[in-house]
């Protein structure tokens, strides 16, 4: 049965924008190790220099987890051929002329257009969005329930 309203967001990302809607955490979540997983060696080259650049960010805010592969992997992916399009235009431009005379837009444009969609849909699993992140507060979330000044003061519900 298909689930209706928003997507739920994931625990780690509700933590570190501080809970703003105050609902119960879901304490069943699947809490997999903080780690990242290993980049994938049939990734383009491109995809790999964007898994090390961003990989590290996101195994240090608790959002990339071993089980995340197949996403980030897909992020990285598009945001490889993303790239390669957008260079490909800006070198050879968004039109040719057909042998008939005809404009006619390159494939390009399109590969770069749906290649930023998905990179974008990830983006915002990852929460790697300005809007996202406006409201990821750092520190903010990560309580130590067995603090007991954090218990007084209603932090470690």
């Amino acid at each position: 049965m298909a689930q209706r309203g928003r997507k739920p967001k994931p625990t780690a990302l509700k933590e570190l924008e501080g809970n703003p809607g105050r609902r119960p955490l879901n304490k069943n979540e699947p809490k997999p190790n903080k780690k990242a997983p290993r980049c994938p060696s049939w990734l383009e080259e491109e995809a790999k220099k964007e898994w090390k650049r961003m990989g590290k960010l996101l195994e240090q805010m608790g959002l990339l987890t071993e089980m995340d592969m197949a996403a980030f992997a897909g992020y990285c992916q598009a945001y490889a051929r993303w790239k390669e399009a957008e260079e490909f235009i800006t070198q050879h431009g968004t039109m040719i002329r057909t042998p008939n005379g005809y404009l006619q837009q390159v494939p390009q444009v399109s590969i770069a257009q749906t290649n930023l969609k998905i990179m974008l849909k990830f983006c915002e699993q990852f929460g790697l969005t300005p809007s996202a992140r406006s409201r990821i507060a750092a520190g903010e979330g990560s309580v130590d329930p067995t603090d007991e000044m954090e218990q007084l003061l209603g932090g470690g519900e």
